[in-house]
């Protein structure tokens, strides 16, 4: 597409051609609109072959794409991101494909964004996105994000996901689960529990508990953790407490501004998305049995977007001492 100040405007193109047309040499009235000969030629070649719309611009996108995807490649993508709701790394490592291929298939068939979706039925229920600047610290163990996920307790044999929104299984009542939720910054090793409440002491023995966890996995020392504002982080003496037994700094994200620990609030969303909302649950239990299983898939075998599609497992494992 010509832009609105250039030379050859469509309009430019037809005085070119009556130019040429008036018996005038080809290569004088080129050098008149300041374009070199081979063009005057091909618009001039144009004008006798196809009159008038022959110089109106046209998309340069090749008749044909040898390279492109096979048909019945490009049909098992949409399906797979159809049944599974889940981005181009994950299906990409399931279907032995390039993420970006997978991920050019889904842009060109205008495929929604996952963040649009609803993460049970995949219908578009968001227009927008935002995205912030992202930081990153440079070795395993520098900064844990710490937050709590609120979700509401499934009554026994259902809730409204499985029964519709009726009066009868509106489940009011039935109270919350506190999905207590760590994640490291560098590696984005994570973990979780599932508590009745959120007060300091809670929260303190999930910090000690998710320590533990990191341990075992290979992270044998936290310097910094980070939470939000609540009171059982900034006044809890427990969690306070419980920081400085790891001997790590607090940390404390500026009023209001969420994103700060963006880390651990986008491991709320993939919770709530590929475990806690994946499937209809019939009962809480069920629902909660799951969680372990659940990280496990996380840290060891689901790919991460934002660590190039590698394991968090793959981040943590230091076999040439590069953190050392």
């Amino acid at each position: 597409m010509s832009h609105a100040n250039a030379r050859l405007t469509p309009a430019g193109r037809l005085t070119m051609v009556q130019r040429i047309g008036s018996g005038r040499a080809v290569a004088h009235v080129a050098a008149e609109m300041g374009v070199s000969r081979t063009t005057a030629w091909r618009w001039w070649r144009r004008f006798q072959t196809e009159g008038l719309p022959g110089l109106q611009d046209r998309s340069s996108v090749a008749h044909s794409h040898p390279g492109r995807t096979p048909a019945c490649i490009e049909t098992r993508i949409r399906i797979e991101r159809l049944l599974s709701r889940r981005g181009p790394v994950w299906i990409a490592r399931r279907l032995g494909l390039p993420a970006s291929t997978v991920g050019r298939v889904l842009a060109r068939h205008h495929t929604p964004r996952l963040s649009e979706c609803d993460p049970l039925t995949g219908q578009v229920i968001r227009a927008r996105r935002r995205s912030a600047q992202r930081y990153e610290h440079a070795y395993p163990g520098s900064l844990i994000h710490v937050d709590v996920k609120k979700l509401g307790r499934i009554p026994s044999g259902g809730g409204w996901r499985a029964h519709g929104r009726r009066e009868q299984v509106r489940g009011r009542g039935n109270g919350y689960d506190y999905v207590h939720a760590a994640i490291d910054d560098h590696t984005r090793l994570a973990y979780a529990e599932i508590h009745p409440d959120e007060n300091t002491a809670t929260c303190a023995q999930f910090l000690t508990n998710a320590a533990a966890y990191f341990a075992t996995h290979g992270i044998t020392r936290i310097e910094r953790v980070i939470t939000d504002n609540a009171l059982a982080y900034r006044r809890g003496t427990a969690f306070i407490s419980a920081v400085a037994m790891l001997g790590a700094k607090q940390k404390f994200i500026r009023p209001h501004c969420p994103w700060t620990n963006g880390k651990v609030e986008r491991l709320n969303r993939t919770l709530v998305t590929e475990w806690a909302y994946t499937q209809v649950w019939t009962s809480n239990t069920d629902r909660a049995a799951a969680l372990p299983t659940w990280l496990e898939h996380y840290n060891l075998e689901r790919p991460h977007l934002g660590i190039r599609g590698q394991r968090p497992i793959d981040r943590v494992n230091n076999p040439t001492g590069q953190y050392s």
